[in-house]
């Protein structure tokens, strides 16, 4: 597959919406290592803010770089895992229409980290983070689905966190 693949700003919001309740669900994570430290947290809120209506704007951009700091400078692994997931989330506003399968990170990325940074607060239990793959499952709705399906499959290999992403995206896809 090659060419660009058509977005509306719906399906952005959609992508962003998905990719926001994925990394909100691990902030607790992050936050009970660093409780001073918003930039996950302010990451999430810019992802939520565009998936509710509001324009895309460097919001999105600034706090998805300022999370991935966050988790450069996470104190526990897990933690990382969460803020990275944050980054993810903000990111995902900015989706490119770009036929390539590293796109998909930009869809499935916040709910990959996210599995990953359960799995590590759970002593790397990877039952967990095969469960919280299946929950984001779940969460992913017709649209989120339809956009996926206009991308190649995830890239395979390059760590876990790449392994539970391409479990999720194999999840989504028709057999």
């Amino acid at each position: 597959m090659t060419g660009e693949v058509p977005l509306s700003p719906d399906d952005l919001r959609e992508v962003a919406r998905y990719a926001a309740q994925c990394a909100q669900e691990v902030l607790s994570i992050f936050e009970a290592t660093h409780p001073g430290d918003r930039r996950p947290r302010a990451a999430v809120e810019a992802a939520w803010t565009f998936a509710h209506g509001a324009r895309r704007t460097n919001l999105q951009r600034t706090t998805a770089w300022a999370a991935h700091r966050a988790a450069q400078e996470a104190a526990t692994e897990a933690a990382r895992e969460a803020a990275r997931a944050a980054g993810h989330a903000a990111g995902a506003a900015y989706l490119h229409p770009l036929a390539k399968a590293t796109q998909v990170g930009h869809i499935l990325g916040a709910g990959a980290y996210a599995a990953r940074a359960a799995e590590l607060a759970a002593s790397g239990d990877r039952t967990v983070g095969e469960r919280w793959i299946e929950q984001a499952r779940r969460r992913a709705t017709p649209a989120l689905v339809a956009v996926l399906g206009r991308y190649p499959a995830a890239p395979v290999g390059g760590g876990r966190v790449a392994e539970l992403m391409s479990a999720l995206d194999a999840s989504l896809r028709p057999s």
